[in-house]
Formats: C-alpha cells, structure tokens, sequence
C-alpha cells in the first residue's frame, strides 16, 4: 500500500512539473496558397507571451504543453491551436471573405445588389438614439480624411541657419500605410508622413545619463537618393523603466461603439487589443470603461487590476450601433479620470475610434479647445485608431496633438501588441513633455538643408526658448529620429533665390567663425513630466565625409526613401524600391521581432504594385 501511494504521489509531482515547466514551439504559417505570411500575430492565449512570424513566415514562441496558440492576420480567419506537448505546430491561413447577396441600405435608401469596394457590415442599433434601422447592412465607401501637407523645401543656411520643431513619437501613418499595402492598394499621398514611417521602428541610441531623462546623438553619411548630398540622422532616447517600476495607472477605456465601428477590424479588435493590455495591469493599476454611441455612459467604475477577468467581461458585452457622439464621451472620461486620479500617478484616457465624430461637439477646433483645457489637470490622452474606409486620421491627429499624447493605429492584433504590450511604458507613461529640437547649421559647412518629415510638427524659432509653447511627449523607452538632408557648400543646386530690397539695404553678411569643423549643432528643451520649466541639453556634430553608416543608420534612410516615393515627393532624387530593398537588408541588423523585415516585405508588394 505505501508503495501504491508512493508511486501515486511521484504521478502527481510528475503531472505538475510537466503543467508547469514550458516548452519551446516553432512552426511555418502559410496562406492556402502555401504562400508564407509575415507579420502573423502568435499569441498564447490568456498569457502574455506573443511573437510574429518573419519574412520567411517561421516563428518560435515559449508556452505550457498544455497552452492554445491564437494566430491572426488582417484578411485572415483568426485561428486557436491546442499545443498538445507539441513543439512544431505548422499552420494554414484561411482568407476571411465577406460575400453580398441580396439588397443592401445605401444611404438608407435600398438598391438592387452590385458591386461595392467596401466592407459590408451588419450593424446593431444598441446604443443609438437616432432614426438608424435596427440592424442595416452599410456600406463602408471611402469618406477618410487626412490633412493635405507639403514637403518641407530646402533653406538656404544664411537665410535661416536655425530650424525648429516638435519631437514626435506617434507611428499611425506606418500601420495606415500597412493596411492599405496589405489590401492590394497603393496608400493616398497625404495618409503618409515620412517621419512616422521612420518613428516606427526602435534604434540603438544611448541611454540618458546624468539623472536626465532623454539623451541625444546624431550621425551623418552618403544620402541614399542623391550622392551629392549628406544625410543626417538625429536620435533621441528616453529612459527606461521596468513595468514592475512605472508608477500606478488610472486608465479610462473610451470606446466608440457607434455604428461605424461594427466589424472584426473595428469593435472585435478593440476588445481584443484592450485585453492585452489588461493581461499586463498590476493589481495598483486601475481601469473605468466609458462608451459613446448616440449617448456616452459608463459601463465599468474604475477597478482594480487585480480583477482581471472582471474588466474583460465588461469588454465581452459592448456591441456596436447608432450615431457618434464623440465629445461627450470624451467630457465623461476626463471626468472620470479627475474622479480617481493618482497624484504622482500615470493617469491617461485611451480613446479608441475611427474618429468619425458627428453627434455634439465635433468640429476639429471645438475639440482642440476641450483637449487642451483638460490636458491641464494632468491627465494625457492616447488616441488608438481603427477602422478603414471612413477613418479620419486628420481628426485623431489634432485629438493627440492637444491632449499630451500619442497616436496610433491599429490594423490587426500584432500591431495591438506592439502599442499596448512591448511599448506598454512608451505608449502610456511620459517621461519628457514639451520635448523641441533646434537645429543650428554652420554656414562654412552647410548651403541648404530640409527637414525630411515633420511638416506638421514645425515650430518658429522663437518657440525653443518659450516654455508656454506646446510640443511633443516622450514615453518611457521611446526613441524619436529626425533625418536632414544637407546640401554641402560649393554643391550646385536650386535651392529658391529673392531678388534684392528696394526700400531697404539686405544686411551686412553675419561673423562667422571659420575655425568651426562642426556642421551643426543639436539642441533639445524638455520639461519633467509635473514642472512648467524646461531644461536644455545639446550636441554638435562634425562630419569628417565618410560613407559607413551603422545598420540602423541605413534601415532609416531606407524607410525615409519609401516614405518619399509613396508621397511622390519633389525631392525624392533618383530613389526607388529596389533601392529602398537593398539599403534595409543591409540594415536589418538585430530584428528579433522581425518588423524590418516586414518593412521590406511591404516594400517588395508595393514596388509589384507600382509596376
């Protein structure tokens, strides 16, 4: 009998060490065209760990013998995978095809079936207080909005030596650009900003020293698409903080479940994306969840993280239907937020929508004036876009802008897991507000320079020493990179000329000190997160011509170069994809996570596009 329950019990050890012990799983993800897809989100499910498949659709993840393996790609059936004690686990992608049969409401007004470039969505009415039918099938054409800019010119340096403006470490205009690539079609001009393409990956700056919380470093080389020119690469780091370490969080969830938010990419996905983020909330943390449809109200008072299960339950139950009032959604949250604030704390509204707001306060400059006043009491904002065909991205933008926050969007669970899980302190917790650069070019080196990106972000020089002036937020971990463009002198170009003054003499050319073997010089202000007074740190950079550049120097200036032909940019010189392929593969150095090389995979399907 001992012997019998002697052995029982080295069973059940046996049995909880093999519960508990992980194993190592890899596999191939094709789609049914044995095609291999990169960029597959593998989650293991209700866990925290999650990889993507590379360029070459293999992936290795750690999980239990007994875990389910979730893999989902924008266009594809999401699908669950028992492990079984295995460690090789191939799968198959199915596309996810929405078929039309018989009569749709356009407009509310029905037609005969035909042919539509959108989705079609069933939409349910809940939540809506206006005459929207219970449940229609609508059509999604394409009413998105992006802000027209144009690309920053070059400056001649004895005109304007200096040039000033706000860092930026928003990444939306990177995954917009994915969707619209992922989907076969080549992305509008104005839905590309460079410096966002470019700000989406991470590079190897060093980390801040001296108790400051941002460090500085730049580099300069060959510019790629014109070889008399030179290309300089500023970096900004910003200090890192454990999760275990960031202070406590007050978040508030405001979800926009009108109508327009109906669908997999759209509602799913937010209530997919924001329970990763739950699955990493400490039991200090806390989370309210706020909805707007034709009304806002709250359907979760702030709990605490601890209750997990309690917070993804109260997600489970939104659906999605009726009009968008999206600024009284927007007051409720702020006003939670002041309701259980954290002094000291990391207290944030994460607003999830496509930004298509049309009930109450709605127009873009009546949002700006509610975004900055509330911005005030020391509560920041993140703005997570979803959707396409009616996203307006042009709206979210200003959102983030005023609010102190960053703005992101979300294609697909990867991308959810990128903002909310590995940038989990970037995206939620600012270590630097009011963060400007200028730049100073010294005329002995330098006859013109453009800033490449940023044309949204530009600040008059005077606005680097006004402290009242706002600028961008920097998170923890964040890195932001800016790119010049540098004509040197003696090189020949038009670079724009005035004709002489007629009622005044032009003024007397300035000193120069001619023993200066710098080419420029980088400033940067920023302010700790609860002081009103910035502190300036600045770096000088001397170019001594040589052609190496490091791996992240090369993968940048390729991103830039794909930024600038997407845009059709005037001063794209001679670039182009094959171009762009070569200098990221040259640059993809350390890619654990194999996003450069998805980078160049999209490369690869937009340079088949454009031919």
């Amino acid at each position: 009998m001992k012997k019998f329950i002697s052995l029982m019990m080295c069973m059940v050890l046996s049995m909880s060490m093999l519960c508990s012990q992980t194993i190592q799983i890899s596999g191939h993800v094709t789609d049914e065209s044995s095609t291999p897809l990169s960029g597959v989100s593998v989650l293991v499910k209700g866990g925290k760990t999650a990889t993507i498949t590379d360029v070459n659709g293999n992936y290795t993840i750690t999980a239990k013998p007994s875990a389910t393996l979730v893999f989902s790609f924008l266009g594809m059936k999401s699908r669950e995978v028992a492990v079984n004690n295995r460690t090789t686990i191939d799968v198959v992608m199915e596309s996810e095809v929405t078929i039309l049969e018989d009569v749709v409401i356009v407009a509310y007004r029905t037609q005969s079936k035909q042919v539509f470039t959108g989705a079609v969505s069933l939409v349910s009415a809940e939540y809506s207080h206006s005459p929207t039918p219970a449940y229609a099938m609508v059509a999604d054409y394409n009413t998105e909005e992006y802000e027209s800019v144009q690309d920053n010119r070059f400056k001649l340096v004895r005109d304007e030596p200096l040039s000033t403006f706000s860092a930026d470490v928003d990444c939306a205009a990177y995954g917009n650009m994915r969707r619209f690539i992922n989907q076969g079609q080549m992305p509008p001009k104005d839905a590309i900003r460079v410096e966002e393409l470019v700000n989406y990956f991470s590079y190897n700056y060093p980390k801040p020293k001296n108790g400051r919380p941002v460090s500085i470093t730049a580099e300069v080389s060959a510019c790629p698409w014109n070889e008399q020119h030179r290309l300089v690469r500023i970096g900004l780091k910003a200090k890192e903080i454990a999760d275990e370490k960031l202070p406590a969080s007050n978040l508030v969830f405001l979800i926009d479940v009108s109508g327009s938010m109906y669908g997999p990419t759209r509602l799913d996905l937010v209530k997919a994306s924001l329970k990763l983020l739950v699955n990493n909330l400490r039991d200090k943390d806390r989370v309210a969840i706020v909805v707007y449809a034709g009304s806002a109200g709250e359907v979760l008072p702030s709990t605490s993280g601890s209750d997990k299960q309690k917070i993804k339950e109260a997600l489970d139950k939104l659906t999605a239907g009726g009009s968008t009032a999206g600024g009284a959604g927007i007051q409720l949250a702020y006003k939670i937020a002041k309701k259980n604030f954290i002094e000291k704390g990391n207290n944030r509204v994460i607003l999830c929508t496509d930004g298509d707001f049309n009930v109450g306060v709605s127009n873009e400059k009546e949002l700006e004036n509610l975004i900055e006043q509330e911005r005030k009491s020391g509560i920041f904002l993140t703005v997570l876009g979803y959707g396409m065909g009616n996203y307006k991205d042009k709206k979210l933008q200003v959102l983030a802008q005023k609010g102190n926050g960053n703005h992101a969007y979300i294609d697909n669970l990867q991308e959810a897991n990128k903002v909310l899980v590995e940038e989990f302190g970037g995206t939620m917790y600012t270590v630097a507000k009011d963060v400007k650069l200028q730049v100073e070019f010294n005329p002995t080196k330098v006859q013109a320079y453009r800033l490449v990106g940023y044309e949204t972000r530009l600040l008059n020089k005077e606005d680097f020493n006004d402290d009242t002036k706002d600028a961008g937020e920097m998170g923890a971990g964040h890195t932001v990179t800016a790119l010049y463009e540098v004509a040197p002198i003696g090189v020949q170009g038009s670079f724009g000329s005035v004709d002489d003054l007629k009622y005044q003499k032009t003024e007397a050319p300035k000193t120069i000190l001619n023993f200066s073997p710098e080419l420029l010089t980088v400033k940067v202000r920023y302010k700790n997160p609860n002081e009103d007074t910035s502190q300036r740190i600045e770096v000088p950079l001397v170019d001594n011509n040589s052609a190496k550049a490091s791996d992240d120097f090369r993968f940048a200036a390729a991103v830039a170069m794909f930024g600038q032909l997407l845009r059709d940019s005037d001063y794209k010189g001679n670039a182009s994809y094959k171009k762009v392929i070569t200098l990221a593969e040259s640059g993809l150095g350390n890619d654990k996570l194999g996003y450069r090389h998805e980078f160049v995979r999209l490369v690869k399907t937009a340079e088949g596009m454009a031919k």
